[in-house]
């Protein structure tokens, strides 16, 4: 497992790098950081565990590593008894009375949060579900606009000129 959240969290607070950065196009982040990311911008969510799709834990907000280890496990369980006739589901919320569980998972890799009473649902499984994405990414995708295609046409026809 990698550094502690909390380390993570006050390191990346200090250096002023915010997951909506990385959204808009900033590299990439392991497991810890997007795991610290969500807890920053989700004020709800008291807990969270970031797991592979075997349930391995990549990162967790807790400090007990067994518990963490559980808690994935027990994600894992729930997105898999939650299938029905239409597959498994990507996500899963289950209410109690004392908070929330929410579960999201894209196929390799799942995220399980827990939150207090009455969250607002669809904002924790937006935050979830960018976490995910950006633990998940490799390699910054190479985004091409219709503004730099325009820029890039400009340019090669500019060289083209030049050549003749």
């Amino acid at each position: 497992m990698g550094a502690p959240v909390g380390e993570v969290l006050s390191e990346h607070v200090v250096h002023g790098e915010g997951v909506y950065g990385r959204v808009l196009g900033l590299p990439p982040v392991d497991a810890a950081k997007a795991l610290a990311d969500l807890v920053e911008i989700s004020s709800q969510i008291e807990s969270a565990v970031l797991a592979n799709g075997d349930g391995e834990v990549l990162a967790s907000t807790l400090v007990n590593e067994e518990r963490s280890r559980a808690i994935a496990g027990e994600a894992r369980q729930l997105l898999h008894e939650a299938a029905g006739t239409a597959g498994q589901p990507t996500q899963v919320q289950v209410a109690f009375r004392e908070g929330c569980v929410f579960v999201v998972g894209d196929g390799e890799r799942l995220v399980a949060a827990v939150t207090g009473r009455d969250p607002t649902a669809g904002l924790v499984f937006y935050d979830l579900k960018t976490c995910l994405r950006l633990a998940g990414e490799q390699e910054p995708a190479q985004k091409t606009t219709a503004a730099g295609a325009r820029r890039k046409k400009k340019s090669d026809d500019a060289e083209a000129d030049a050549e003749t």
